[in-house]
């Protein structure tokens, strides 16, 4: 595997990069402080834009880290940031896969932006970094997750009941996942 860390990614319309400080507002601001964005994420509504702060702060000091992938999702028409996405647990280099976590403001949801940028992270894993296989979940009662998913040539592996937890509780989630044999 070629490990690279969080490097600047783009597609037609987004620019996918390291985050800075100065981008704790707008993060608060446009998913961060939403309830309904957070409502089936594993991390709490942030209802202090010092939270955030401390979240990026986390972010940052380990961008020195090679295996390390944590992306803010840029609206480049617009320049504004709209969410994030991330490798959400070490790459296990002896498997070579990664799982990938996501999320956007609700303003921008149903806009095909959240595939667009999976998109260029699995493209980025597998023919970049070389990892063999990329995998997501998501809380089944959340299938909008599961369409990006499978809109990005994700393939559905299987429902484990009760066996992760969110903000809605304990949850069964379905997982979902591409190799690099099918890329």
């Amino acid at each position: 595997m070629r490990h690279q860390g969080t490097v600047r990614l783009e597609t037609p319309r987004l620019i996918l990069r390291r985050f800075e400080m100065d981008d704790a507002q707008s993060m608060f601001d446009n998913w961060a402080s939403d309830d309904n964005v957070t409502r089936f994420l594993t991390w709490s509504t942030h209802h202090d834009v010092d939270i955030t702060k401390k979240t990026i702060q986390s972010w940052i000091d380990q961008y020195s880290n090679p295996k390390f992938y944590q992306w803010v999702i840029v609206l480049d028409e617009i320049k504004e940031l709209i969410g994030t996405i991330s490798v959400v647990h070490p790459i296990d280099d002896k498997i070579q896969a990664a799982e990938i976590g996501y999320c956007i403001g609700e303003k921008w949801w149903n806009q095909g932006i959240t595939s667009e940028a999976l998109q260029e992270v699995i493209r980025f894993l597998l023919d970049e970094v070389q990892v063999n296989c990329v995998l997501a979940r998501h809380d089944t009662r959340n299938p909008n997750s599961g369409k990006v998913m499978e809109k990005c040539g994700m393939k559905y592996d299987g429902t484990l009941r009760q066996y992760d937890w969110n903000n809605q509780g304990i949850c069964d989630v379905s997982f979902y996942s591409i190799l690099a044999s099918e890329w």
